[in-house]
């Protein structure tokens, strides 16, 4: 299936929200030599979710894993999204005409434009129905 190229694996790290805990897992990473491309912190209840998406997922897995962090891999799909008022529209409404429910996501601005990160709830549909509007999805390997 041609969607699979753009299904890209989200490291999910589980975390006492507490000082130091982003600093650990960030030095464990860069000793590992895995590269941060992306990523954002939820907060529940001192809890929290850093979502990451790394240039070696399976070596950062085991590498947190390995410290006693609780990690877990995610399917998102990275959109090119116009750096300008209404791009985060256009996305979104091809998402919500589909049905297609956007569950988080988190957004960077790089050299060639901003980049949309999503979680939905019908990943390979959410490729389909974006690629079909014309949208452009960053292939997995640009993150691995």
């Amino acid at each position: 299936m041609a969607e699979k190229k753009y299904l890209i694996k989200q490291v999910s790290i589980f975390s006492e929200n507490k000082p130091g805990r982003l600093a650990a897992i960030a030095h464990a990473l860069e000793e590992a030599g895995v590269n941060i491309l992306a990523f954002s912190i939820a907060e529940a209840n001192g809890f929290g979710v850093v979502r990451a998406l790394v240039n070696k997922p399976d070596l950062a897995h085991k590498t947190l894993t390995d410290l006693g962090f609780m990690v877990s891999f995610t399917d998102v799909i990275a959109v090119a999204m116009r750096d300008e008022p209404g791009g985060l529209f256009e996305i979104a409404r091809i998402l919500g005409e589909a049905g297609i429910n956007i569950e988080y996501s988190y957004a960077y601005s790089g050299k060639d434009g901003a980049v949309l990160i999503l979680r939905v709830d019908q990943v390979e549909e959410g490729v389909e129905k974006i690629l079909a509007a014309g949208g452009a999805l960053l292939d997995v390997s640009l993150f691995q």
